[in-house]
């Protein structure tokens, strides 16, 4: 056996190309937990204001350490990110019309006019359907993107005529698709955020890792 010594730094002590190697190390490890809750959290609650009720099915868990285990709720949102042909995500749930979504949606998230339009063209597409269409969306295949939603839309009257009814179905598929559209944004702008430099940095300090000179972590 020998002891090797060396000298140790701060993430503030090392230079630049010391400091980038170390940004890396956490960037290749840090994504290695659920930091999109915050996401999927405002996602659901944004749903239910558009009259989307996403899933949840449940997980199993096990504590290796203790032995014990049990079952946690997951939310059927799923993703696939973020530089890939074919990156996107989706959700399982079921769509019915949401009475005064306007009003919520305006206390809940007032700038975002992606939102809006979907609340628009589904209010649009119930006044064909006299307020009753209903859809169930789930996930098929092995890709995650919009796209990737198999989305069936049923309503109890309204849209007698032919071309009406094929064009409200029409709109609330592409509403689904486009509300799993604004989820994967979200999720991309989130990504993105915690990689910056300024939050990298912050996070390194905040936790007193140390280095070699040369950015290695010890």
């Amino acid at each position: 056996m020998r002891i090797i010594e060396t000298e140790a730094y701060t993430f503030d002590e090392l230079n630049d190309t010391a400091k980038e190697r170390a940004r890396q190390w956490w960037r290749e490890g840090s994504f290695d937990y659920e930091w999109w809750d915050a996401v999927y959290e405002d996602a659901v609650a944004i749903a239910k204001i558009l009259g989307i009720d996403i899933n949840t099915k449940d997980r199993n868990w096990v504590n290796t350490s203790t032995g014990k285990s049990g079952t946690v709720k997951e939310t059927c949102i799923y993703f696939s990110g973020f530089s890939s042909q074919g990156d996107g995500a989706c959700f399982e749930g079921y769509y019915s019309y949401s009475k005064g979504w306007k009003k919520k949606l305006k206390a809940y998230a007032p700038t975002d006019k992606a939102l809006f339009d979907i609340g628009e063209d589904l209010q649009a597409a119930q006044r064909t359907a006299q307020w009753s269409a209903h859809a169930s969306c789930k996930n098929v295949g092995h890709y995650c993107h919009s796209g990737c939603m198999e989305v069936g839309v049923d309503w109890e009257e309204g849209a007698n005529k032919e071309g009406e009814a094929y064009e409200m179905v029409s709109i609330i598929k592409q509403c689904m698709r486009d509300f799993a559209d604004w989820i994967y944004k979200q999720l991309e702008a989130e990504y993105d955020y915690r990689n910056e430099d300024e939050q990298v940095d912050e996070t390194i300090l905040a936790n007193e890792y140390e280095f070699t000179e040369e950015g290695v972590m010890i």
